[in-house]
């Protein structure tokens, strides 16, 4: 999140539900002067609606990307962008990828995911 917004996107929201991982998330965006320029929020992903919302990062574990591709789909604008650390969402082909290993990224293109959604159904 606070990459995000070092970056230039705003608003730059994250949300979890952990209540140890949400005051670490508090604690360094403070420590790095980021405090009210970011918001980490305890509210649960799936119960959000993202309908606004045109950048949007995950760090998942894999089981949980088939499920949130559906929600993605359903909710982002065409406009969107979603950037996945660690695992890809394997029905996906991403736009860019960036990194290796552990350090890989994978961005796509809500506009072209549906499009190769529609070509394959």
């Amino acid at each position: 999140v606070v990459e995000a917004y070092k970056q230039g996107l705003r608003p730059a929201v994250g949300y979890e539900l952990n209540p140890w991982l949400l005051c670490l998330s508090n604690y360094r965006a403070w420590k790095a002067g980021y405090h009210g320029k970011v918001s980490f929020l305890k509210k649960d992903l799936w119960k959000v609606n993202l309908s606004d919302c045109y950048n949007v990062i995950v760090f998942l574990a894999p089981s949980v990307k088939p499920p949130l591709a559906t929600k993605l789909l359903a909710e982002l604008p065409d406009e969107a962008r979603v950037v996945a650390g660690r695992f890809p969402f394997p029905s996906w082909t991403p736009t860019n990828t960036l990194g290796q290993g552990l350090e890989q990224v994978w961005a796509y293109d809500m506009k072209e995911v549906r499009r190769a959604a529609q070509r394959g159904s």
